[in-house]
């Protein structure tokens, strides 16, 4: 007879986010007890740039992104809710029977602030 032997795969240490003597070193304690702060997007972007960059170095302002093949969604301008329809005489979008009593009843300088807002460059008129 043939005794089979179980081989056991060597085990590997923990994870160290579950280790419990791991210490974060990334983020010391403030002395003076104030929370830190972070930073934004914009913050961040505004920094990248005064910093002294290699040509080649690629960063978030070096990145160039085509444009997309989707169509933008149309959201109505009443309620933000995605919207399937676009009043033919104000240019402004709708979702329900609702809104379009709604946009109709605007007065044409609202129109224009929701049109101003959305970014459309069409004058109702």
């Amino acid at each position: 007879m043939v005794t089979e032997e179980t081989v056991e795969p060597p085990k590997k240490p923990p994870p160290s986010f579950k280790s419990s003597t791991f210490q974060q070193t990334f983020r010391p304690i403030s002395v003076s007890g104030k929370k830190r702060t972070w930073k934004s997007l914009k913050q961040v972007l505004a920094q990248e740039r005064t910093l002294p960059w290699p040509p080649e170095a690629v960063h978030y302002s070096s990145i160039n992104a085509p444009p997309s093949f989707k169509p933008a969604k149309k959201y109505s301008d009443i309620s933000g809710l995605p919207a399937r329809y676009t009043d033919p005489q104000t240019k402004l979008y709708y979702a329900t029977a609702d809104e379009f009593s709604t946009v109709r009843s605007l007065p044409m300088d609202i129109t224009a602030g929701y049109l101003a807002l959305r970014g459309a460059s069409s004058i109702v008129g």
